[in-house]
């Protein structure tokens, strides 16, 4: 598939799931009305594709999936093992007495998953990618922009998400009942099971969502009395207006007890493309092609805005450096303007559950003497963290007026 920038009369958005050992694929397209996840077997609901590539023995040619899977039991290809995580941290793969850079391989699996077709679906240039993982940490980033970069995909068609923010824009994108109170998440992957509860404050404008989550390790034996008595304990006291269930571990028809429990008065869904789908209406909200009246603020997510007060043709304004529920991973924000009178940035931080900001005035020590509106500066707002930001002032002169000296001040900025 072809990357392209976004184009919002005709777009297409792919909704990535990835992990160690399956991925999942979705898609949405400005002819659908929501998302479709592609299925390993035609006319069946077999969504996993396992995160397994595979060379041809002698020649170059790679397989992926089931595919991989077949052609290694065939013994016509050799598994490269655990490519996924070693490109994480940016290691080499040895197939056949060769070496492969493991993210030139995580490129290869990336560019052959998207070409994957969608039965009646025509799929047109990519408008964008987003990619769903556990955890979003500094590895994912550095190892997805690097696969971005080897299949030509600038760096604003991709967005980064973990699960928990995937589970956010599923359910909010969902019909409004099933969202009307608390949401309920339940992920079990067979190894370990963990929720999650989206709860909303409508007081805020936007709406800022957070999400609440905890593990509980693994369901040994009894399963459906474990999963009752965890269900007990997570809906009590609670009003929860939507469950979603998800993950290997509900395999199996043996949800009685704790089924009927949980369906008392509530919507349930089970199933397994939850978080493929989630990011492809992550996509939609990223470009801006669908109302989106919240905030998330989350482990990743900026928990502070930061803004310049400027004068523009002669009308105050105030300029947005960096927004709170924003990835700080991926955020930064950048302006120049021209001082007016002495050497100091008024700036403007206010946390996304607050509706005052906090003024914060910046004293450009040691700034040259010049005549007024003849000294022209640059402002960069980095984050450090997610509740933490550097800004750096860059003085720039004023043409052959005042030269610029490209002196820099630094300042912290930190959400109280």
């Amino acid at each position: 598939m072809e990357a392209s920038s976004k184009n919002h009369e005709d777009y297409v958005i792919a909704g990535v799931d990835i992990g160690k050992d399956s991925t999942f694929l979705s898609f949405v397209t400005s002819q659908m009305d929501e998302p479709v996840t592609i299925s390993t077997v035609m006319g069946s609901e077999s969504y996993q594709i396992p995160t397994v590539l595979a060379k041809k023995k002698g020649i170059g040619q790679w397989f992926i999936g089931n595919d991989a899977l077949s052609q290694e039991r065939l013994s016509m290809a050799i598994g490269c093992d655990n490519f996924y995580e070693k490109a994480l941290d940016d290691e080499k793969v040895y197939v056949e007495g060769e070496e492969f850079l493991a993210r030139d391989l995580l490129a290869v699996y990336f560019r052959k998953l998207l070409s994957m077709p969608v039965p009646g679906v025509v799929k047109g240039k990519l408008s964008l990618l987003v990619i769903c993982v556990q955890e979003l940490d500094m590895r994912v980033f550095s190892a997805m922009n690097a696969v971005a970069q080897r299949l030509s995909i600038s760096r604003n068609m991709l967005y980064l998400i973990d699960k928990r923010e995937s589970f956010y824009y599923y359910t909010l994108s969902q019909e409004r009942s099933i969202f009307l109170h608390d949401v309920l998440l339940i992920d079990y992957d067979g190894a370990n099971l963990t929720h999650c509860f989206l709860k909303k404050d409508v007081r805020t404008r936007p709406v800022t969502v957070t999400i609440e989550t905890a593990s509980h390790g693994e369901i040994l034996d009894m399963k459906d009395e474990r999963l009752y008595d965890i269900a007990s304990e997570l809906l009590k006291g609670r009003i929860i207006s939507g469950i979603y269930l998800t993950g290997d571990g509900f395999d199996g028809d043996w949800m009685k007890k704790s089924l009927s429990l949980m369906l008392q008065g509530r919507r349930l869904f089970l199933g397994k493309n939850l978080y493929s789908k989630g990011a492809c209406y992550a996509g939609l909200v990223r470009l801006s092609l669908t109302e989106w009246p919240y905030v998330y603020i989350g482990d990743n997510e900026l928990k502070l805005n930061i803004s310049l007060k400027v004068i523009d043709s002669n009308e105050m304004k105030l300029v947005t450096l960096l927004s709170a529920g924003e990835n700080w991973y991926d955020e930064k924000g950048e302006c120049e303007c021209i001082l007016d009178g002495t050497p100091t940035l008024e700036c403007f931080v206010r946390k996304p559950d607050e509706r005052s900001s906090e003024v914060v005035n910046i004293p450009l020590p040691g700034f040259p003497e010049r005549e007024n509106r003849t000294s022209r500066i640059r402002i960069e707002a980095i984050p450090l963290s997610d509740s933490e930001a550097k800004l750096i002032i860059t003085d720039l002169g004023f043409g052959e007026i005042s030269p610029q000296t490209k002196k820099t001040w630094d300042h912290i900025i930190k959400a109280k």
